[in-house]
Formats: structure tokens, C-alpha cells, sequence
């Protein structure tokens, strides 16, 4: 259906409505607290901050690991991790924290697209939104403030987000200019085979992964289920995508497995990755003396995702 119908059914509001405005330590560039309308009608918050100088300004959208968590979490993450979004806003970008709701159990894998129609004058769809179409509620929110532009709109996600961002692109092309995938960790969109694997508990319908290694590249391609579904999902992105991974990660034999079946679609993608004992390393926390603890390792992180960015600025 068309965006114009799709805006319609979901009553979407100006981006004009602060909820909250907190000042953030160090900075005289405060955290501006929206709630976007989701594509069934409830809130999602995002932060926003702003460089200095006058707009239109590109944004980034930033995100960590899965939903829940609400305002607590989100006010939280702004302030205790807030040296990222001080990098960005020093290179020009406006930013934005977000927080979605809950990952659902292969919600992604089994859904399928979202379909939305209008019935009796209010909107219908094809199943409930999933944490990624938070994501594009957010991005579509900011877009129609008078301080962003819309043509250049960016994502950086770490771990679960990382993958949120392949998963958005799968299903809403049109939205980014590029984005940044940290530690994703794309079992789900990969198809990859779980319930056999000696450390994956299934309870309920839910796997417990938590203890789930896979640390090469081969081993994550072999358990590929359906290649050619892959396929299909990644034939869709349509933009410039880094992935980045971490050397001792249990994982990163699917990070960097994402990177080369991307690379196979598009000479566009990028990879890098570096030896961290952090997982997220690339959001350096605030100490307790309000003082951000940042290594060599992150600032060349940082220093990477911005000259990505700029690059790749319309």
C-alpha cells in the first residue's frame, strides 16, 4: 500500500512533541525525548541531540542489543553511554538513542512483510510489528523534523541491532543512506540451523543461545538452512553496509559470514574488525567521575564508523 495510505492508518504526529528535555553532563547540547508513533499505534522513545550550527543536519540512529527496558533504559543509555553520540554530534550529525519493544522468537523468519490496509477508516495488518518496524517508526518520525534531513539518515546497531538493521533493510528500502552493523548477530536472517547444537536449550518455543560459539565462518555458512532465502533477504539491501566484528567473540564466525555474503551482493560492503574484550565495544561507557573510558581500540572504532558515514553523506 502507499506510504500516504500507510500515514494515514497509523495517525501519525508532528515531530514537534517533546516529552522531555534533560540536560546531558558535560555538553550544552541536551537530549531532546520524543515518542514516534508505531505502525500499530502505540510509542516508541527515541533521544534525539543535535550538533551545533543550523540544520537540515543527517542523523544517526543508535541502538544496542534487544527491546524493553522504556524510558528507564533509554534515559539510562543516553547519559551513561553518551561518548558516541558526542563523537557524532563533533563530526556534524544529529543522533538519536532508541529503545523498541521485544524481540519475538523467529518473529522475523516465520512473519514474513508487513501488510497494513485500512478498514472502517482505521488500520489493519497482516500480523503485529516486530522490533525493527520500531526502528522505521523512529526513522520516519525524524525524518519530518525541521532539524534533520531526511535524505541522509544512518544506522548504527551492536549485537541484536546490528541484525535489526539487516532485517530492516530486507523489508523497507528507501529509508537509509547507510548503516553500521556491530557485532550483528544474524542467526535469525542467516537461517541458521540452532536446535542441534549442544549448548541451545529450546523452552517453551524459546532457544537459549546465550552459550551458543561459533567462531568461523565455515561452521556459521554450514548451518545455513535455506540459502536461498538468504539470498533474497539480502538481495534487498540497498545500501553501503559496514559489519563490524570482534576477534574473540563467540560469535564471530557469524559476524564475519555476514560481511562476505554481503560483499557478495554488493562491492559496497565493508569489514572490520579488531580485538576487544568488550562486547559493544564501539559504546565506551561514562565512569563513575562522569568521565567516558575510551581505549585506543574504540577511538579508532569511532574514527572508522565516522569516516563510513561521511563517505557515504549525499
Amino acid at each position: 500500500m502507499s506510504e500516504q495510505v500507510s500515514r494515514q492508518a497509523v495517525g501519525w504526529r508532528s515531530p514537534s512533541d517533546e516529552v522531555l528535555v534533560e540536560e546531558v553532563a558535560g555538553s550544552d547540547r541536551p537530549a531532546h525525548y520524543f515518542l514516534a508513533e508505531t505502525l500499530d499505534g502505540l510509542y516508541t522513545p527515541y533521544a534525539l541531540r543535535l550538533p551545533d550550527g543550523s540544520g537540515p543536519h543527517p542523523f544517526v540512529l543508535i541502538a544496542y542489543g534487544n527491546g524493553g527496558g522504556g524510558m528507564r533504559w533509554l534515559r539510562d543509555r543516553v547519559h551513561r553511554f553518551r561518548h558516541v553520540t558526542d563523537v557524532l554530534l563533533d563530526a556534524g550529525y544529529a543522533c538519536g538513542w532508541t529503545r523498541y519493544r521485544t524481540e519475538v522468537e523467529l518473529g522475523y523468519h516465520h512473519g514474513g512483510a508487513l501488510h497494513a490496509d485500512v478498514r472502517q477508516g482505521m488500520g489493519l495488518l497482516n500480523r503485529a510489528p516486530l522490533e525493527y518496524e520500531d526502528e522505521v517508526a523512529i526513522l520516519r518520525h525524524v525524518a519530518e523534523h525541521p532539524d534533520i534531513d531526511a535524505g541522509n539518515l544512518f544506522h548504527v546497531g551492536v549485537s541484536h541491532a546490528g541484525e535489526m538493521l539487516f532485517k530492516l533493510l530486507s523489508h523497507y528500502p528507501g529509508l537509509l543512506r547507510a548503516g553500521v552493523a556491530a557485532e550483528p548477530a544474524n542467526h535469525e536472517l542467516l537461517t541458521l540451523g540452532l536446535d542441534d547444537a549442544p549448548s541451545v536449550e529450546i523452552t517453551d518455543g524459546l532457544r537459549n543461545i546465550e552459550s551458543l560459539e561459533i567462531r568461523s565462518t565455515d561452521r556459521a555458512r554450514a548451518r545455513i538452512t535455506d540459502p536461498d532465502e538468504v539470498s533474497r533477504r539480502l538481495d534487498a539491501v540497498d545500501i553501503p553496509v559496514l559489519v563490524l566484528g570482534r576477534e574473540q567473540d563467540e560469535l564471530q564466525g557469524i559476524f564475519g559470514l555476514s560481511y562476505e555474503l554481503l560483499a557478495e551482493k554488493r562491492n559496497d560492503a565493508e569489514w572490520r574488525s579488531w580485538s576487544h574484550d568488550i562486547h559493544g565495544y564501539i559504546y565506551p561507557e561514562t565512569g563513575p567521575d562522569g568521565v567516558p573510558r575510551v581505549d585506543d581500540v574504540q577511538r579508532e572504532a569511532l574514527e572508522v564508523i565516522v569516516d563510513f558515514l561521511d563517505r557515504h553523506r549525499g
